[in-house]
């Protein structure tokens, strides 16, 4: 006799009698409702009334002009861009079957933004399909370069997201750079940067709109073999997908999109990241919502809730004026912050990027070879001392130096080598809390990739320095130095807290860095842009790490964190040393594992946010500096952290001189040399840790 058991039925949801088109029809009815609201809201006093009567009695000559020239092209701009992106997202997802994929995670909208800002610095006034075209070129080096680094994104969220982060951080170093020496060509794309639906006219939807619909329909016609694709690569193969050509081709119709949206409205962040995933949160009884052909379209709808939902909410909290001076993509950021950290709380990342893959280094060295390594780092760090007092819009020589020194020298290099000197002092001193800063990070965190920007520090006090100048233009150093701590450590107090999970994660620490960092930056253009929507110079000091216009008071709190938080991380190196193997080892000998985490990420916390008082945000010093120690002297933390801070003092100290020089008069931020001479050492380390991943 056979038992048959019947499985049990699948729970009733409130969707599954639509079934998908009923879903895709209500999102769309949610969309036309949420249009309605869109385009009653504006600065003029045009309401939804005298909307209503227009179809009626003609109504009011002013309200159709405001509804023509304003309102129907910035809805129309929120659609397409909404659209487009959302479908972008779910392809990318798709084609690495990573959950945090999107066009900001991999760096086409930063790739997009830089090309159209090049043409923009160098004076070329583009059609807008040829600007389309260069966007999509940018759009597409960004995304291949990401992609290859991160081997698809299959090998590991963490993998993918730091080689996304990294090299949005070099393009935008590179757009920060092109705003800066070309100020009038470029004038208003700071706030443009983070996403703008204030339209003219209709030409850009009229002109890229088409090219959205034609990508979408082959996007959904190839979702049969995306479905495919989603039982893995041999699967796919067996049943006849040729799947390099069909990640080529869905990768190509992906940042088509993600370009067109950026033609139009400019980089508007993580739409792409949060529409597939609201969509994918759709339970799997509900028939057929998980398949391609239906959610490609939905992803779009989704999407465009997002960015019109977005659009409303600022102008209702906000006033009508803040449409025009408040880029919605800041909304959009913090939405897809808290989502990225949802995720990094849900998922667990397997990628191997916990071993230090770029260098062979030995866990000891003779003391001879330590000291020679340190007495060459002086020496180097003492050059780049000198040369930096030298170097500048006027040169000086090593006698006018000396004179200076002894107070014999006139007037005129007096006042300029009065001006340098705390300029000098504040790079080296900053260089130096970086980098020990990193060294505590990437021991705390088991993770050569991490660094205190990453993990939201950085950003977190350059929302409380830049809140104190919007308030407080000329607020004091002391003030600075304290609104800037609090922010640090608001924002590593909330990463430290969401990655705790019964444990603390190292890949969930960075990915919920990451996360807090977008957040950080896009509360930090917001208030930028509210405070003086035109004032670019405030913001690229801060957001691109200068020295410029440094006294020696500014110097004071670096140093005292220095001499406060070095010894700290010192004192704990045996425990670091632990720390940085494993999970058990230092519970196995003792170690208080969570005193020792908070003592360091105090430390690294009063460093970063001391460092960003004086010179603003400066990235990978803290990435490569530890980096470079490991590979000289070992991983000990006795000999590696004064390498390290030596060797963070001379990269910050040689970026600095070289940003003073190379165009002067005019002068490139620091932190602009830090991240283009620091991208070509991460993409490295990625590079061979994806080696190392694949062997």
């Amino acid at each position: 006799m056979s038992i048959q058991v019947q499985a049990p039925a699948e729970p009733a949801t409130p969707l599954r009698w639509l079934g998908s088109v009923g879903v895709v029809l209500l999102t769309l009815a949610a969309v036309v409702l949420v249009a309605a609201v869109h385009v009653t809201q504006g600065t003029s006093s045009i309401g939804a009334l005298d909307l209503l009567r227009l179809p009626f009695d003609g109504g009011d000559d002013e309200a159709a002009r405001v509804l023509i020239a304003s309102r129907l092209p910035r809805l129309l701009a929120g659609v397409a861009v909404g659209l487009a992106l959302g479908v972008s997202g779910t392809l990318l997802q798709s084609i690495s079957r990573n959950p945090m994929a999107s066009p900001d995670t991999l760096a086409v909208s930063s790739g997009a933004y830089f090309a159209v800002a090049a043409a923009a610095a160098f004076g070329l006034t583009l059609p807008l399909p040829l600007s389309g075209l260069l966007a999509l070129l940018g759009g597409l080096a960004a995304a291949a370069l990401v992609l290859a680094l991160a081997a698809g994104g299959r090998i590991g969220t963490t993998r993918l997201i730091l080689a996304g982060s990294a090299t949005a951080l070099a393009l935008s170093s590179l757009t920060n750079l092109l705003m800066i020496l070309f100020e009038e060509e470029t004038t208003g794309l700071f706030a443009w940067g983070s996403g703008s639906l204030v339209q003219s006219d209709l030409n850009a939807v009229v002109q890229v709109g088409p090219l959205i619909l034609l990508t979408l329909a082959a996007a959904i016609l190839a979702g049969h073999r995306l479905d495919i694709l989603g039982l893995g690569d041999d699967t796919a193969t067996v049943l006849g997908i040729n799947v390099r050509r069909l990640r080529l081709w869905v990768t190509l119709l992906s940042v088509v999109l993600a370009s067109a949206a950026v033609t139009i409205a400019g980089p508007i962040g993580f739409v792409g990241l949060c529409a597939p995933v609201i969509v994918r949160l759709l339970p799997a009884s509900l028939p057929g919502v998980h398949r391609h052909r239906t959610m490609l379209p939905l992803a779009g709808l989704v999407g465009v809730l997002i960015v019109l939902g977005s659009d409303i909410a600022l102008r209702a909290v906000l006033g009508g004026q803040a449409g025009v001076d408040v880029p919605p993509g800041v909304v959009t950021t913090l939405l897809g912050a808290a989502v990225m950290v949802w995720l990094a709380r849900r998922y667990r990342d397997a990628g191997p990027t916990r071993q230090p893959p770029i260098v062979r280094i030995r866990a000891t060295r003779s003391r001879a070879a330590f000291l020679i390594v340190v007495t060459a780092c002086a020496l180097s760090l003492a050059g780049a001392i000198f040369l930096g007092m030298l170097g500048g819009d006027t040169w000086v020589l090593g006698g006018d130096l000396a004179n200076w020194l002894n107070g014999r020298t006139g007037r005129g290099l007096t006042y300029v080598l009065d001006q340098r000197y705390p300029r000098v002092l504040a790079a080296v001193l900053a260089g130096a809390a970086l980098a020990v800063a990193g060294t505590a990070v990437q021991a705390v965190c088991r993770n050569p990739l991490a660094e205190p920007g990453v993990l939201g520090v950085t950003a977190g006090a350059g929302v409380g320095a830049i809140s104190l100048l919007a308030v407080v233009p000329l607020a004091g150093i002391w003030s600075m130095s304290a609104v800037a701590m609090a922010g640090a450590l608001a924002a590593s107090a909330a990463v430290y807290l969401l990655s705790w999970r019964g444990g603390l994660s190292s890949d969930r620490l960075v990915l919920i860095g990451v996360g807090m960092q977008a957040a950080c930056t896009a509360l930090t253009v917001m208030i930028i842009v509210r405070a003086d929507p035109w004032n670019t110079a405030m913001a690229l000091t801060w957001l691109s790490g200068s020295t410029y216009g440094r006294v020696p008071v500014q110097l004071i709190p670096v140093a005292l964190a220095l001499l406060l938080a070095t010894p700290l991380i010192a004192w704990l190196r045996r425990d670091l040393d632990l720390l940085a193997l494993d999970e058990d080892s230092p519970r196995v000998l003792g170690v208080p594992l969570e005193p020792v985490r908070l003592a360091a990420l105090a430390g690294a916390v009063l460093l970063t946010a001391t460092a960003v008082s004086a010179v603003g945000v400066v990235g990978f010093v803290g990435l490569i500096a530890p980096h470079a120690a490991r590979a000289l002297v070992g991983a000990r933390h006795a000999r590696a952290l004064p390498v390290a801070a030596l060797l963070g003092a001379l990269l910050v100290s040689l970026a600095d001189t070289l940003g003073r020089t190379v165009i002067a008069p005019a002068q490139v931020p620091a932190g602009i040399v830090t991240a283009l001479l620091g991208t070509p050492y991460f993409v490295w380390l990625l590079w061979r840790s994806r080696t190392q991943a694949h062997r």
